[in-house]
């Protein structure tokens, strides 16, 4: 299963059969297995393809995102079938108002990615021995928040509101020894968005929504609703699961796009700044999409493990709750 990227001007799609047909102005340039495909990402801002191509990709359970051409965000998101188990959902729904789960899921969350960011700085340590002082400074104020997470496993959980202070304070400081290793010339001094400013910010927004959209999809197949978050609470217009399941990975995502910098399979001619605004070019895209397919594979079988076995330990406990459908006419 893979990534469809649709990033071309004059771009057409025609589903024929079971494949996907592409044309370029006219031209007829090749097709695409449907059940190839597991996301279809359409970046073109004049890709063209019509509702039959959309319900094959659904019905194939493929998801469909729908990306600003210059803004590198998500405008829309196309589902295939939904997950139809509903003991999961109402035992997530009762989840979600348990004070004492939230705690322990947001803490194991938050501890779970800040020894990812621990792992993270150490390996840059070692590579970037002149780089030493921002990463000790970064791992002096990491280090103690992540021990007395792990003090004591048995003890409660602090509160949501102590939890994203103590992860606040470690993203201050995890950013600062981030900017100590880049690249110099590409301007990174801390992580902005909305709109990023800088190469690296870019580089960092479009890594974390394509990997908030793989935890959509996941939810969605395990059955789970993407909207209930533990730890990020539910709000309106936010996935607020996805965004609980993505926070460890984020240091993942975080090491590889410094790799890439570093080793400048992404370069500044890759990038254009617009009021204000820092672009990645439709060349820059073309690799980054690649490189993503490639390196995404282990963060996209974690979040499909994650979810299933939350969805199962959910349903054991939403079962007794449903009601008998024996009766009921067919759908």
């Amino acid at each position: 299963m893979a990534l469809l990227l649709l990033d071309r001007s004059q771009l057409e799609i025609r589903s024929e059969g079971s494949t996907l047909a592409l044309y370029e102005a006219g031209q007829r340039r090749g097709t695409v297995p449907i059940g190839m495909v597991d996301r279809c990402v359409l970046q073109g801002a004049q890709t063209r393809l019509d509702t039959g191509v959309l319900m094959k990709l659904a019905e194939a359970g493929a998801t469909t995102v729908l990306m600003s051409p210059r803004q590198n965000r998500r405008v829309a998101i196309i589902l295939g079938p939904h997950h139809n188990d509903a003991a999961v959902r109402l035992a997530q729904a009762r989840a979600v108002m348990d004070d004492v789960f939230c705690r322990s899921w947001a803490r194991d969350i938050v501890r779970a990615k800040l020894r990812r960011q621990q792992g993270t700085l150490e390996r840059m340590q070692a590579q970037r021995p002149d780089a030493r002082k921002p990463i000790f400074d970064a791992l002096h104020t990491l280090l103690p928040v992540l021990a007395g997470l792990d003090a004591d496993p048995a003890a409660e959980p602090p509160t949501l509101d102590s939890l994203r202070g103590r992860e606040g304070a470690a993203a201050r400081a995890y950013f600062g020894g981030l900017a100590g290793v880049m690249p110099p010339a590409l301007g990174f001094a801390g992580r902005n968005r909305r709109p990023p400013k800088d190469p690296v910010n870019v580089c960092l927004s479009l890594g974390y929504t394509l990997l908030h959209l793989q935890a959509v999809q996941s939810c969605m197949v395990a059955g789970l609703d993407p909207l209930l978050g533990f730890y990020h609470r539910p709000a309106i217009g936010r996935e607020s699961l996805a965004s609980d399941l993505i926070e460890p990975l984020r240091p993942a995502v975080d090491d590889w796009i410094w790799k890439m910098l570093r080793d400048r399979t992404l370069r500044e001619e890759h990038f254009s700044l617009d009021k204000g605004a820092c672009l990645l070019g439709k060349a820059g895209r073309e690799i980054y999409y690649a490189a993503w397919e490639k390196q995404s594979t282990a963060w996209r079988r974690w979040l499909r493990d994650r979810t299933r076995r939350l969805a199962a330990h959910l349903r054991a406990e939403g079962l007794p709750w449903l009601d008998s459908a024996e009766d009921d006419e067919p759908c």
